[in-house]
């Protein structure tokens, strides 16, 4: 029972989490700018983000449900607590001021961070770490598209 409450309070900070990244993002996806911009031809079309944000958080959410009951320290807050300032601030970062460098750091920075949580905090949760493999991927995959405009644009 406590890990069904904690993966709904995840649930409930993820989805809020995307919620606000959406807001700061300001229509990005949507704008002039970005619509211009030299994309990677492997850009998956605008419904696969909302469909890929969905199933990442849902499977992070239950991770961070199993990890916390494991290990509820300051320490797991603070990192929980930059995840979510990385992941929501890029939005802001990328479409909202169109700072394509700062958002590829951003991108590497989240990205080493979920490899934390898988690699060091593996033996506190056992196989629910392979929930974090669909966040991992679309890092990667993010990372790549991130690259791709500040390189050919």
């Amino acid at each position: 029972m406590k890990q069904l409450k904690l993966t709904l309070l995840f649930l409930i900070i993820n989805f809020g989490g995307l919620a606000i990244g959406s807001w700061l993002m300001n229509n990005g996806p949507l704008t002039e700018w970005y619509t211009s911009l030299n994309q990677a031809p492997w850009t998956p079309p605008g419904i696969v983000f909302g469909i890929a944000w969905t199933l990442i958080m849902i499977c992070f959410s239950i991770y961070l449900g199993h990890l916390f009951i494991k290990d509820y320290s300051s320490k797991l807050i603070i990192i929980l607590l930059i995840q979510f300032i990385l992941n929501v601030s890029w939005n802001y970062i990328f479409f909202n001021q169109h700072l394509v460098l700062f958002g590829l750091v951003i991108l590497l920075l989240l990205t080493s961070l979920l490899f934390y949580y898988f690699f060091k905090l593996s033996n506190k949760v056992g196989n629910y770490k392979f929930l974090l493999v669909p966040y991992i991927i679309w890092l990667c995959i993010a990372t790549s598209l991130n690259l791709y405009i500040l390189i050919h644009n």
